[in-house]
């Protein structure tokens, strides 16, 4: 579980911050946050607006419309 918030969480780091953390680009592999990146910004991140829902819970409630990629690694994490 931890390991699945820490990648969705890294999928929101380049829309969050300017640049990676060398420790958090040690967490999940880069295809797996590059599959979910583009779901965390279309679902998860209103610009302008403070991020209130985890991004796992937001990728969650938002399974049936993410893309085959991120499904794939949600399910490959238990998820």
């Amino acid at each position: 579980m931890f390991r699945i918030v820490a990648l969705v969480t890294l999928a929101l780091t380049p829309v969050i911050l300017p640049s990676s953390s060398p420790v958090l680009a040690q967490q999940g592999t880069r295809e797996e946050r590059e599959a979910c990146r583009p779901d965390v910004r279309r679902f998860c991140v209103r610009r302008g607006e403070a991020q209130n829902e985890p991004p796992l819970q937001c990728l969650q409630r938002n399974r049936s419309r993410l893309s085959r990629a991120c499904r794939a690694v949600l399910e490959r994490h238990g998820q």
